[in-house]
């Protein structure tokens, strides 16, 4: 933790820590699939998402601060920008939709702030995560139909790719994004720890052929074809809400400084 507490204090602009409202484990750790790096078929980094209120000047001025990103030693940290944030929130975008479901266990830091983010997160449910699940979907089995190695693979996923013939990661998070997103339009709520994730870290782990992997796909993406059908969720955001509520937390943190 020391390491990442440096990694976020050492920005050039400013401290990321100081000045974020949220930041929590992502990915593998947060689903319950993370294999821990002293285990030889670990590919597994410590993903970290966060929120920040960047500083004055960043909001009233000429600077401009939207996302942070960066990959050190274990550590793969992505941050965003308030404004940014909810931007992605009103597109249903599942890297950032998690961090207002993510159990608090998996939780480093939380501020007022994002908890009146948090409170208000029904303002996000709506029918276009059918959109943006699925399209996340497709990308992961593109990948793995692909029998590639791509730049963001580390040595031991290509092992992997070399061992079963396909990326094995991408795998599982196909399964468990359509999962999600069954879930998601089936109840209104999504599940960041998986209930599911022993069979998930099988996926990963290569104990599954392709085929299975590919009919399992098959199969959800009908499901979530008919749960969408059939979802009693809004069709989309109610704008003006979501306005009022950016308004009134930029309004309330940046006039108490």
């Amino acid at each position: 933790m020391r390491n990442l507490n440096k990694l976020l204090s050492n920005y050039s602009n400013f401290n990321i820590q100081q000045q974020s409202i949220v930041l929590a484990y992502r990915g593998s750790i947060a689903h319950g699939t993370y294999v821990p790096n002293n285990n030889p078929a670990s590919i597994d980094d410590k993903d970290i998402l966060g929120i920040v209120m960047p500083p004055r000047q960043y909001f009233f001025g000429l600077e401009s601060f939207e996302q942070f990103e960066k990959f050190e030693g274990e550590w793969d940290v992505l941050i965003y920008d308030f404004r940014k944030a909810v931007r992605l929130l009103l597109k249903s975008n599942p890297n950032i939709l998690q961090i207002l479901w993510t159990p608090d266990k998996y939780i480093l830091k939380q501020t007022e702030v994002y908890q009146k983010l948090k409170d208000n997160r029904y303002l996000f449910v709506h029918k276009g995560i059918y959109k943006t699940f699925c399209g996340y979907s497709f990308g992961q089995l593109r990948k793995l139909k692909s029998m590639v190695y791509n730049g963001y693979m580390g040595q031991k996923r290509k092992g992997l790719v070399d061992k079963f013939g396909y990326d094995t990661k991408s795998a599982q998070h196909l399964i468990r994004l359509l999962r999600q997103g069954i879930e998601f339009l089936q109840t209104g709520e999504l599940l960041v720890e998986r209930p599911d994730a022993g069979e998930l870290k099988q996926i990963k782990a290569g104990e599954w052929t392709i085929d299975k992997v590919e009919q399992e796909a098959s199969k959800l993406l009908k499901q979530m074809e008919e749960a969408f059908q059939k979802s009693t969720l809004p069709d989309g955001c109610e704008i003006e809400k979501v306005h009022k509520l950016v308004t009134e937390i930029n309004y309330e943190y940046y006039m108490s400084k």
